[in-house]
């Protein structure tokens, strides 16, 4: 039973991670119409920020908390002065985030100087339950997560701006003849959605070697998991994060089976969840849960 266990509490940990990358993603693509192609930057700017922190010999957990707060404002700011002028063009306007992207990972890696800094959890080790250890900075961001997207929920289903987002998603012509402001709603939106990366980034840094390519490998995955997920709706891509996010790690365990080890390398590896998740939006296009835009 120990190997199973260890297998679901990481592709727990690691879908826990996708989840808050893909939800600010998704929102913003649903709601904005606009696939942020600098996403994974904002990421890298949550990491960016503990790591600041760190070298300044503040605690981690500072920066972790500051982390979600300085990000949002940093898409408050692209967003009124980029963002905000291109919303009749949204091809440019994925150009234009893939851009400002391009800057942001560029100016990192001349601030870090290309190097890879590892930077320890707030609560480093383990804690033993039922004969097993587990890691409890990964518990931590399992718990968060599930925090997190519960306050999410809420937010989006007892707040009146929460309904508002709702209904804009559903059916933003309505709202806004509905009296919606909907130059208000964007700037929100486009900061919930740099926040939750920000936080995931902080998260995660514990984890992964901060790099200025830290936040570019998991823009594909979080892509992929709103398109399985489906567009128009909070939950959809939530789901589909869970759901890519967890098969990573589960293909890595795979690949300790002496037999497939052989045949499978994690390149391929990775290229076949790809494929798996690519098939599935061919045969269904609308994803996992989806809700019209109308």
């Amino acid at each position: 039973m120990e190997i199973p266990v260890k297998i679901a509490f990481d592709m727990l940990a690691f879908a826990s991670i996708m989840v808050l990358i893909v939800g600010g993603l998704a929102v913003i693509a649903s709601l904005m119409g606009i696939f942020n192609l600098g996403h994974g930057e904002f990421v890298l700017l949550g990491a960016y920020t503990v790591y600041l922190f760190h070298t300044w010999g503040l605690p981690t957990w500072y920066g972790m908390l500051i982390a979600p707060f300085v990000v949002a404002v940093f898409g408050l700011f692209i967003e009124a002065f980029v963002i905000r002028r291109l919303y009749t063009a949204p091809i440019i306007a994925m150009l234009a985030t893939f851009s400002i992207g391009m800057v942001i990972r560029e100016t990192v890696r001349v601030l870090i100087g290309g190097q890879y800094y590892s930077i320890d959890g707030p609560f480093p080790g383990a804690y033993e339950l039922g004969g097993m250890n587990f890691s409890i900075w990964r518990t931590v961001i399992i718990v968060v997560t599930v925090f997190v997207m519960l306050g999410c929920y809420l937010f989006l289903t007892r707040s009146s701006i929460g309904l508002q987002i709702r209904g804009s998603l559903e059916n933003p012509a309505l709202a806004r003849a509905s009296g919606v402001s909907t130059k208000r709603l964007y700037s929100l939106t486009f900061a919930f959605g740099a926040a939750l990366a920000g936080l995931a980034g902080a998260l995660m840094v514990p984890l992964f070697s901060l790099s200025a390519d830290l936040g570019v490998q998991f823009l594909v995955q979080a892509f992929l998991s709103v398109m399985l997920g489906g567009m128009g709706t909070f939950q959809g891509p939530i789901v589909g994060g869970a759901i890519l996010g967890g098969m990573v790690p589960g293909f890595q365990w795979l690949r300790e089976i002496p037999v497939i080890v052989d045949y499978i390398s994690p390149v391929i590896a990775e290229v076949l969840l790809f494929v798996a998740a690519l098939i599935f939006v061919k045969f269904r296009p609308q994803g996992l849960i989806s809700q019209g835009r109308n």
